[in-house]
């Protein structure tokens, strides 16, 4: 018998899940959706295939926020450079289409659809077992001059002083399990929903967040490491609205899709205000949009995503 390997530290674990392997070009087939023998093929005659193991979920399932940022890697891979630059992502849309196994690595099928002179497109399929988990297009852009202006950063207390998720979870222990094996530090202006609901029954919610510790100086891996904290709390507002916190047991909650739009460079590894607001809820579904500033005011990202969001009957 065989002794498993020691988990790596939050971090460190996160950036080796970020890093992909090549594998090559192939032609990507998967399981029929209508559950038909036959395989079909996804897309393209053939894709620059990657392939990404995934971090290990107290539910059992992948998350949404590994995905996105694998996407982008694998994504950012296939882009050439310019006098050694590449294109730094700008943007992208991405869907949820089934739950991941936590305990199996994803292969992502990159497609590369079109490069222009200032914009390279680029569609990513996250398979596992043969069936799409999340069907993404992005785009990358070189850096050009233009009109500049920005929504200002909301005025709220800054990180210093707030407590963390760390220290909040210090008579929870499963609350503080999942605190523990983070790699984004979360510091919440408002009142902490993964400890009970919030006093505020509002639609918007701020929190602070930054990696655990400092990141290669790499582009592409920041808008990464962005993507996967972005989608932490993102639909907080629509719980916070409603009076509902993330240990309800009567709470079923799963994002359905996931847009992104990188406004200006940022290293995660400094703070980053997340400001989020929802305005509408309906029909099983919540909808919320945030907004990610540095801490001296410029507006890093803005985010979009809407969720099933569903209250078991007692």
């Amino acid at each position: 018998m065989t002794e498993e390997t020691p988990p790596l530290p939050p971090l460190a674990d996160l950036l080796d899940v970020l890093t992909l392997t090549d594998i090559g070009t192939a032609r990507i087939n998967v399981t029929d959706p209508l559950g038909r023998d036959a395989p079909t093929s996804i897309g393209a005659e053939s894709a620059r295939v990657f392939l990404g193991r995934s971090q290990r979920m107290p539910h059992g399932r992948v998350f949404g926020g590994q995905v996105l940022a694998q996407c982008i890697m694998a994504a950012g891979l296939t882009i050439s450079t310019v006098a050694d630059v590449p294109r730094p992502i700008h943007s992208l849309h991405g869907y949820f289409m089934r739950p991941g196994d936590d305990t199996k690595p994803i292969h992502f099928a990159v497609e590369e659809m079109r490069d222009g002179h200032s914009f390279s497109t680029r569609r990513v399929h996250a398979i596992q077992k043969r069936a799409p988990i999340m069907s993404l297009v992005c785009s990358f852009q070189e850096h050009a001059r233009g009109l500049d202006h920005q929504e200002p950063m909301p005025p709220v207390p800054g990180p210093d002083g707030l407590p963390s998720l760390r220290d909040l979870a210090d008579d929870h222990p499963a609350t503080r399990r999942i605190a523990a094996g983070r790699p984004i530090e979360q510091r919440h202006v408002e009142s902490s929903l993964y400890l009970g609901p919030g006093d505020e029954h509002v639609p918007v919610g701020h929190v602070w967040l930054r990696s655990i510790g400092a990141l290669p100086d790499d582009p592409l891996l920041h808008a990464a490491v962005l993507a996967y904290a972005s989608d932490y709390t993102l639909l907080e507002p629509v719980l916070r609205r409603h009076g509902l916190a993330w240990r309800d047991p009567r709470l079923r909650v799963a994002s359905l899709d996931h847009s992104m739009w990188f406004h200006r460079a940022a290293d995660p590894s400094d703070w980053i205000l997340y400001a989020q607001r929802s305005p509408s809820a309906t029909s099983g579904r919540g909808l919320s949009i945030g907004e990610m500033f540095t801490r001296d005011g410029a507006l890093v990202a803005t985010t979009a995503q809407e969720g099933m969001i569903r209250v078991k009957e007692s």
